[in-house]
């Protein structure tokens, strides 16, 4: 007797939480690009402005504007965390630390990572696990992918840093899921609205995700066509209404720092990333071939390089095609872009990163062709897929366990910098803090929560294993109830 829908929602709920304590787990530090986005949160929470100036001096990822400076980034992740931020500090505050202490800040940038980078992209884990059964796959197969997505692929570690990459790629896997439910009776409109408000919040969260929601929006209309006008209507008004009130959400931000509507990229100090203002359109030209093939395959960046299980989602999303046209080809094409626009882009290797960065967003659509791969594999392919997803997991909890932020002139930082540091047990060894105070440069760095509790060493990695492996015996005896 196959497991009931209650059986699944306890496997998914187990996988989620396991996912979530994973993410959590590491704590990646400070660097330019969390530090721009932290800024902007410590501004509005603490002196009510979009105006950084009192923080800036931690980044160069800042825009100037009329002798102010502001975060570059897109807002939607900082807005997120503002509810999150102000419970925190209460919540800081009633245990006796000053909120905006060094410490106080320290612990606000790790719950705020938590609460809106990690716990969403551990929800699209769960939403991940669910699809992959819709798609065809079994129990196994849906949590082989779930798992591998999550611990072996780079998505460990933008979910550990305060980054939008993870949080833009939960947002287009939620609306993609949502796409699958409409045609779902009354509920159509609703299902419609779920696809305009998260693939908005992906674009409002960065701007190179329009084209991504418009071609998930697409996929929505595409799935209420056959029915006729009034589905139609009905998809088209709960899409509309939810991508344009992210629409204002956007341009009002814009408005408010900027006094128009250009992206906050366009507002980058002259002296600072001078080539966005010189190559192409805000650094972006065309699709370079060398680049591409770097992105997918190379030892400095090549996704395939660092997690090379995720092979396989590529003939598994051509297999998906077969019984979900529709769906197969956008993911497909969600993908494609995300890649095409990372290798357009004059700074392709997107600073101290693990992985393609600037693709990042697109690899929780590449777990579903995982999840199809394993249901077509036979039982030898499966050892094979086995084996792959170790690799891939070990490279990506050594890199993540050490430092996440590899630099960009290693021809192969993973094996340089990453192997000999993991076996010397240097852990969390990013000293940069969040902050912009003397004193914390050294302080507030990266760690790890076996770091908290006084191991070290690799035996800072025990309580993760350890509750790996409690989840695994949790897994066992949960199948074997259903």
């Amino acid at each position: 007797m196959p497991p009931t829908p209650a059986a699944h929602w306890k496997l998914a709920s187990l996988l989620g939480l396991a996912i979530f304590l994973s993410f959590i787990y590491f704590y990646e530090g400070g660097g330019w690009n969390q530090n721009s986005r932290f800024d902007l949160l410590r501004a509005i929470v603490e002196r009510h402005t979009l105006q950084i100036d009192a923080y800036h001096e931690n980044t160069e990822d800042k825009a100037h504007f009329r002798g102010h400076y502001y975060s570059d980034k897109a807002p939607g992740l900082v807005f997120l965390a503002v509810p999150f931020a102000e419970v925190a500090r209460s919540v800081i505050r009633a245990v006796g630390v000053d909120p905006e202490s060094a410490r106080g800040e320290h612990a606000l940038s790790y719950i705020v990572t938590a609460c809106t980078v990690a716990l969403p992209a551990a929800l699209a884990e769960v939403c991940l696990f669910f699809l992959a059964l819709r798609f065809g796959s079994d129990v196994n197969g849906a949590a082989f992918a779930t798992i591998v997505l999550a611990v072996g692929t780079p998505i460990l570690a933008y979910a550990s840093l305060f980054w939008a990459h993870a949080l833009v790629g939960a947002c287009l896997l939620f609306a993609f899921a949502a796409v699958m439910k409409v045609g779902d009776g009354t509920r159509e409109f609703w299902w419609a609205l779920a696809v305009g408000l998260a693939a908005g919040w992906a674009t409002v969260t960065e701007y190179p995700a329009v084209p991504a929601s418009a071609l998930l929006a697409f996929l929505a209309l595409s799935q209420a066509w056959v029915r006729g006008n009034a589905a139609r209507l009905r998809v088209i008004a709960g899409v509309g209404i939810g991508a344009t009130a992210c629409a204002i959400v956007l341009f009002s931000y814009l408005h408010a720092a900027f006094g128009g509507f250009r992206p906050s990229y366009s507002y980058y100090d002259p002296n600072s990333f001078s080539f966005m203002q010189q190559q192409g359109y805000m650094g972006l030209t065309y699709p370079h071939p060398d680049r591409l093939l770097k992105l997918l395959f190379g030892c400095s960046r090549g996704l395939f390089f660092a997690s090379p299980v995720l092979l396989a989602a590529v003939p598994g999303l051509w297999w998906l095609r077969k019984r979900f046209r529709g769906p197969a080809l956008v993911a497909g094409a969600i993908v494609l872009y995300y890649f095409l626009f990372n290798a357009s882009f004059y700074w392709w290797k997107a600073g101290l990163t693990f992985g393609p960065r600037y693709a990042g967003a697109a690899i929780p659509l590449l777990g579903l062709g995982l999840a199809v791969a394993w249901t077509h594999a036979s039982l030898p392919w499966r050892r094979v897929l086995i084996g792959l997803a170790c690799c891939s997991v070990f490279v990506t909890l050594m890199v993540v366990s050490t430092s996440s932020q590899l630099a960009m002139q290693g021809s192969c930082p993973i094996v340089h910098s990453s192997w000999p540091a993991f076996w010397a047990g240097q852990m969390a060894a990013n000293r940069e803090s969040m902050l912009w105070v003397p004193e914390a440069n050294g302080s507030y760095g990266a760690f790890n929560l076996g770091q908290v509790i006084g191991l070290r060493g690799l035996a800072t990695l025990i309580p993760l294993l350890v509750m790996w492996a409690v989840a695994a015996g949790l897994w066992r005896h949960l199948r074997r109830e259903s």
